[in-house]
């Protein structure tokens, strides 16, 4: 084994570094490689150019065009070392470049390790430019990755870089999808969507985190100042890009707390036709609720509840007792969660209220939820997850359900709690 290494060594050495018995240059960027054609036609790219009847297969000096912006001389250098060793150490900081040469090239190898090297280093700084790599040069796996942690850290480790790095389609996938780790409610994804569209729009801010949401308001403000408050910022020529994103929001349980529903009418970003279309909608739900007998989802419509449920989590930063609910109009059913013991308890609460008739009597109802459970390490990495999957819960006054029994492996705090909840049946929906 030793000599096996050693004769590796010595050929990286010999015939790599020193460009000893040469048979061809290779010429890119202005450098120069002493290589040999029987090493280089491990590479798909050269093995083409002499295998075939290009005037290349019988030159000893080749100059290569570079068209790839993302290759540069040093990612050469690796590349064409690849083919005289065994493994290549690839430093995060070069993964890009590498990876473009490694593909015009079609070393298929050292793709993979590429990859392999983006999806264990993926962080708030390199997720986006990873994201983007993964389309540019083919690698699914990356990119369903980098959209994966974003998914599960978009809450939770927002940025100054990162919320200008994010295009407008990526965001619209984000905010569009059920999986997305929500914390608190969504009147958080609104705040967290106002901020990004103020950097995108402003890419030059350079302040903390802490100050973006000020920086946005007052920004906003003078726009709606400009405009006379007769167009939403959204249907402005600056605003319109936007429109995709932003529609995806699941207003319904953000106009449902008041303090959040008057921000919402300050801002004046939103159409105003969204507005009242989902306030209406909630109103029908209500009546149906109270008037109609609506018992809640009593099926899993996953569609429904995939586009349509309510997006709401906390962070338990250490193990302990807590109990807590998510405010807002949940038509008269007061659901308490609560952790202890490493039991997740649902709750229906009825009697401790400060009216009768702030909470439904009827003896049953149901909810569709889906709870998932998370602990994450530092850069955002998954250590360990769970989830309940889709399900009905069909509780009577006062009644308490455990749903979830944690095991120990699990217990790694800080401990994220994500829930979806669908309240209402969806033949009972207003636009239904």
């Amino acid at each position: 084994r030793k000599k096996l290494k050693s004769t590796s060594k010595y050929i990286y050495q010999t015939l790599f570094l020193n460009g000893e018995n040469s048979d061809i240059k290779i010429c890119a960027l202005g450098e120069e490689w002493n290589l040999h054609k029987i090493y280089l036609c491990q590479s798909g790219y050269f093995s083409s150019m002499f295998s075939g009847s290009w005037k290349e297969s019988s030159m000893n000096v080749i100059e290569l065009e570079i068209p790839d912006q993302n290759i540069d001389v040093e990612a050469l250098q690796v590349a064409f070392g690849s083919l005289y060793r065994d493994d290549v150490l690839i430093n995060p900081s070069r993964v890009v470049a590498l990876l473009a040469a490694a593909c015009m090239l079609q070393l298929d190898g050292l793709i993979q390790q590429c990859g392999e090297t983006m999806k264990e280093t993926i962080t708030a700084q390199t997720v986006c430019g990873y994201y983007n790599s993964a389309g540019t040069y083919g690698l699914d796996s990356v990119k369903k990755k980098c959209l994966e942690w974003l998914l599960n850290n978009l809450m939770t480790h927002q940025s100054v870089g990162l919320f200008k790095e994010l295009s407008i389609n990526l965001m619209k996938q984000l905010i569009s999808s059920s999986n997305l780790f929500v914390l608190q409610v969504e009147m958080d994804v609104y705040t967290a969507l106002k901020k990004w569209m103020f950097l995108q729009l402003v890419p030059s801010w350079n302040g903390s985190f802490k100050q973006v949401l000020t920086e946005a308001d007052a920004w906003f403000a003078e726009r709606r100042r400009e405009f006379g408050g007769d167009v939403a910022f959204l249907e402005s020529a600056q605003g319109n890009a936007f429109l995709p994103v932003f529609a995806h929001l699941r207003l319904q349980y953000i106009i449902s707390d008041l303090a959040s529903a008057r921000i919402v009418e300050r801002d004046a970003l939103l159409p105003s036709e969204w507005l009242s279309s989902v306030y209406k909608q909630q109103w029908f739900a209500m009546l149906r609720a109270e008037q109609d007998n609506d018992i809640g989802p009593q099926e899993i419509i996953k569609e429904e509840l995939e586009g349509n449920s309510m997006r709401c989590g906390r962070k338990l930063a250490k193990d302990g007792d807590y109990c807590w609910r998510w405010t807002g109009f949940n038509f008269g059913l007061d659901l308490l969660v609560t952790y202890t013991n490493r039991y997740i308890i649902f709750k229906r609460n009825t009697l401790n209220q400060p009216c009768s008739g702030s909470v439904s009597l009827q003896p049953r109802r149901s909810i569709a939820f889906r709870l998932r459970l998370a602990s994450f390490d530092c850069s955002g990495k998954m250590i360990c997850s769970r989830t309940t999957g889709y399900q009905i819960l069909t509780l009577e006054k006062d009644q308490e359900q455990i749903v979830m029994n944690l095991d120990s492996r699990l217990l790694t705090f800080p401990l994220y709690i994500c829930c979806n909840f669908l309240y209402t049946s969806p033949e009972k929906r207003a636009d239904s």
